[in-house]
């Protein structure tokens, strides 16, 4: 990862342990590799923030944050933007895999 990757995924996480670890590979796995991963755990009361912090051990694009009370989707997909550094935005729900060639699709969609 660059310094300043130019993409940044931003996942609200709530009690989602059963699908997160799909929803993480399929981003991880991405054909484009230059971007940041910011997972926000909304207070899970479930092994969701366990499985975040295991794979943020594992590959240094991830960043976790971790609420200290539940305050929804979108006020948590905002505090994740608040500290995104990519110049493009995707999000991405914490129930759902993407295809490999996703991101490099919709970069090369935005660049040319």
């Amino acid at each position: 990862m660059t310094l300043k990757p130019k993409l940044s995924v931003i996942t609200p996480v709530y009690n989602r342990e059963k699908y997160l670890p799909e929803c993480i590979e399929s981003i991880l796995n991405q054909t484009f590799e230059d971007f940041e991963f910011i997972l926000i755990d909304d207070h899970s009361t479930d092994g969701t923030s366990k499985i975040i912090k295991e794979y943020e051990l594992k590959d240094n694009r991830i960043k976790f944050l971790s609420n200290k009370l539940n305050i929804g989707a979108t006020q948590s997909f905002n505090n994740g933007l608040k500290i995104s550094v990519g110049k493009y935005i995707a999000r991405m729900d914490s129930d759902d895999i993407s295809l490999p060639d996703r991101f490099q699709k919709q970069i090369d969609i935005l660049e040319n």
